[in-house]
């Protein structure tokens, strides 16, 4: 894909994804230039790919962000897989000639975190891996009648929202009277302090090195996400702290998006091993103090034990995360979950899941 094509690949993004048959917003190129062409680590082999019929139009793409990972002290250029598209039936011979493209490429790490069931099945058709896990969404609910409110906004967006949290509030008090599992554990060991980005890589850094298959941002490459991710605000405004213990030790860090009367949405929770469970009571405690209704966020293996002792926390598909290699060390982790992939090594911070309507 080159900057000619983004005029059609946006077209074709709005008639897949919107349901529109319409030329794409000034808006969406400027973004689809942005987030996939320039990038720290973009290069044209591990760019995204478009096809064209037999006349010259673009009747199918697939858009590819590169992510620098790190198997065994060894760095690989791994391809996150984000929107797949064709135009209708006639696209589909198209579509089937990207997908093998991308198998016979010889791929270090290529991922989906949001692929469709027809999607996943063609991955798995073609060789690849479905983490069933990581296709999990978590939440857990604090204020249960604000949560059903903000359901109800998302169908009825012209309902009146302060009128509707005005109302939600007396009968959440009276809901977490009654049901106090609503509420999440206050014992805290430790306390949050607000992170910039040189101390959020270090954790990152720090707190993931016990997985052979992790991501090995670079800062300039960090700092890319993180700012990409802080521009999506209809999720919220993306806040990231980290957990000291008493003897100001970092054991644990959180990203989300701050909303307050909504649901919290966590991109990473990172812990020192041993520190799981404590971590994620603490952020729980934390997103329910800011007022959010609830909170989500994608599931990992190594937060499972934490996540299922904290009570009230309910998991749902989101998606099917899937994924394919060449390499036997990055296979030998994804199938025993020795790897870290989601939040900003995913697509669920792009603004092409909630803007651009």
């Amino acid at each position: 894909m080159s900057r000619g094509d983004l005029e059609d690949v946006g077209r074709l993004f709005n008639q897949a994804f919107r349901q529109v048959a319409k030329a794409p917003s000034r808006d969406l190129v400027a973004y689809l230039d942005h987030l996939f062409l320039s990038s720290p680590n973009y290069t044209e082999e591990a760019g995204s790919l478009v096809h064209r019929n037999a006349a010259g139009r673009i009747d199918s793409a697939l858009l590819a962000l590169p992510m620098t990972f790190e198997i065994e002290n060894r760095r690989i250029t791994a391809r996150l897989l984000c929107a797949f598209m064709a135009d209708g039936r006639a696209g589909l011979a198209g579509a089937a000639r990207i997908a093998r493209a991308i198998r016979v490429s010889d791929p270090e790490f290529c991922f989906s975190d949001n692929a469709s069931p027809v999607s996943a099945d063609h991955w798995m058709a073609g060789g690849g891996s479905l983490l069933p896990v990581q296709s999990l969404e978590w939440r857990r609910t604090f204020r249960p009648t604000g949560a059903m409110m903000e359901r109800i906004r998302t169908k009825l967006p012209w309902l009146n929202e302060p009128f509707l949290s005005i109302l939600a509030y007396p009968v959440d008090q009276m809901a977490r009277r009654m049901m106090p599992s609503l509420a999440a554990r206050q014992e805290l060991r430790g306390r949050w302090v607000t992170a910039d980005a040189d101390s959020l890589l270090h954790c990152f850094q720090t707190m993931t090195r016990h997985f052979p298959l992790r991501p090995s941002w670079s800062k300039d490459e960090f700092v890319w996400l993180l700012e990409n991710a802080a521009s999506n605000r209809m999720q919220g405004t993306l806040t990231s702290k980290v957990l000291l213990d008493r003897e100001d030790k970092e054991i644990g860090a959180c990203i989300y998006f701050h909303s307050p009367r909504r649901t919290a949405h966590v991109l990473n929770v990172l812990s020192e091993p041993g520190h799981e469970v404590e971590v994620v009571e603490a952020m729980f405690a934390e997103l329910e103090a800011s007022e959010h209704v609830a909170a989500r966020g994608m599931a990992q293996p190594f937060l499972m034990n934490a996540l299922l002792r904290t009570g009230r926390t309910s998991f749902a598909n989101r998606g099917y995360f899937c994924m394919t290699t060449d390499r036997k060390d990055v296979r030998s982790a994804v199938v025993h979950d020795d790897l870290y992939v989601g939040g900003l090594a995913s697509e669920s911070w792009s603004r092409l899941l909630t803007d651009f309507r």
